[in-house]
């Protein structure tokens, strides 16, 4: 077996095939790090142009190395969409040819890598960069047919924590509508044919919906996260955490981690609301104005974080919206121009990519006003930081779901009985989320227990993988 230099692995070798985007990047980063750690050679297998993201420590590490193929595209059949995944499948199929491996943990957006697995007979396990929960609701929600649901009603999913049932509002809050009866997640048939679904999480925060999938799907599950770094896993609560020594990403900001650090060490323990919606979702540009004019009547000193063209209709498949009288600008997005000058030294507004994770460990900050996608709610979750959720889209409104009604960790942005966005209900949700001590003991009760690092469950749970995958292969 040839591993272009790499050390032989006693193990074997596995591949990890990761999407597009930073949230499916990362966790397939940290996965290979896992995997190599057990003495398997691990083949990261990822666009190329996603090559130089990928940080230091992935090309020291002798156990790992990085195959890139064509970019590919998702979405409707078109002639550029059929060309550039005929090169990316023709690129794999090379790959294939010279590296057989004992399987591959494929980012299950990726299915249309299937029939060329399948030609080489490997084994594959779909992978979930998101959490359990998120995928068991859809599931049940389906079961449920909860697309026939009218506006009064709150409909129980049988297996799962009564605290979890579906609500009319959970499904408008999707912004294409929430699914309609009948309707299936698109991820069901991207599973088919898979040997077992790995989940981006842990026991200690879904062990519940882990057990749910395992026993309706049939397959095993294994949790195998938070996938996030050695780094974030080894640095104490308050210390130093530099996002830079962490991950590599494409940084545009009007912000310096030290000015950044600076401000923080001016605030009180526990008094900053940090504001993110990532980048590529975000509230509207009819909506934006309102969570600015709750940040200025607030009195808690907060830290904004906007990227500039988040929320605009290419991210969010909306028709494109007027950004006159909005603060932004025409392709720009929204941007609070005169918010700095009311708010003074309270407030800190960074345009584009934040250091999140060092504000986030930060001993001063104690909230975070979040779309809820699953990379951001474990980086806070397991730093005991309370969330004002505000989701979106997609896993992330179920992942509000966790956050709010089940690990009882935070508050709804938007208030739990409308769908309108209401300046003054964004106030007193910061406010509540802010001042509720009880709150915050149950999230420094659950950072308590990633304080010794990595859970051991998901450890285990990942040599359970490789039991099963060794039986896999001894059958082939």
């Amino acid at each position: 077996m040839s591993t272009d230099g790499a050390a032989a692995a006693a193990g074997g070798q596995i591949f990890v095939f990761t999407s597009v985007g930073y949230g499916h990047l990362f966790p397939s980063i940290e996965l290979s790090h896992h995997l190599s750690s057990r003495n398997y050679s691990t083949t990261l297998v990822l666009p190329s142009n996603l090559l130089p993201s990928l940080p230091p420590s992935f090309h020291r590490n002798p156990l790992l190395r990085a195959a890139s193929i064509s970019p590919f595209r998702f979405g409707p059949p078109s002639p550029e969409r059929d060309r550039a995944n005929h090169q990316a499948g023709l690129d794999l199929s090379a790959h294939l040819e010279a590296h057989r491996p004992l399987c591959a943990v494929v980012d299950f957006h990726l299915d249309w890598t299937k029939p060329i697995l399948d030609k080489f007979n490997v084994p594959v396990v779909s992978f979930f960069t998101f959490g359990a929960c998120a995928a068991a609701m859809e599931w049940g929600a389906w079961k449920a047919d909860v697309g026939n649901l009218n506006p009064s009603e709150a409909r129980s999913i049988p297996g799962l924590p009564e605290e979890m049932c579906v609500t009319y509002l959970d499904l408008k809050r999707q912004r294409d509508g929430g699914p309609t009866p009948g309707h299936r997640p698109p991820w069901v048939q991207s599973i088919e044919g898979s040997v077992g679904l790995m989940f981006n999480t842990c026991a200690d925060l879904e062990a519940p919906f882990c057990r749910y999938l395992a026993h309706q799907i049939g397959l095993p599950v294994w949790e195998v996260g938070p996938l996030l770094s050695k780094q974030y896993w080894e640095t104490p609560s308050g210390s130093l955490l530099l996002d830079g020594e962490v991950r590599r990403v494409k940084r545009g900001t009007n912000c310096t981690d030290e000015g950044v650090i600076q401000w923080l060490d001016s605030k009180p323990r526990g008094s900053v609301l940090y504001v993110s919606f990532g980048s590529e979702t975000g509230p509207t540009m009819e909506d934006y104005p309102k969570l600015a004019g709750a940040l200025e009547d607030s009195t808690r000193p907060f830290i904004w974080a906007i990227q500039p063209r988040a929320g605009l209709p290419e991210f969010i498949g909306r028709e494109k919206p007027s950004a006159s009288g909005s603060g932004g600008s025409e392709g720009l997005g929204y941007f609070p121009h005169d918010l700095a000058s009311k708010v003074g030294d309270r407030g800190l507004i960074i345009s584009g990519w934040a250091p999140q994770l060092l504000i986030l460990n930060h001993l001063s900050t104690g909230g975070f006003l979040s779309h809820c996608g699953w990379n951001s709610t474990v980086e806070a979750i397991g730093r005991g930081v309370p969330i004002l959720a505000w989701p979106i889209r997609g896993d992330q409104i179920y992942n509000a779901k966790l956050v709010v009604n089940h690990l009882k960790i935070g508050y709804m942005a938007l208030g739990v009985n409308s769908l309108d966005v209401v300046q003054k209900n964004i106030q007193e949700a910061i406010e509540s989320l802010m001042g509720d001590r009880d709150l915050h003991q149950r999230a420094n009760r659950i950072r308590a227990k990633f304080e010794c690092g990595f859970p051991a469950s998901s450890g285990a749970s990942l040599d359970a993988f490789m039991d099963f995958i060794n039986v896999e292969a001894a059958k082939s």
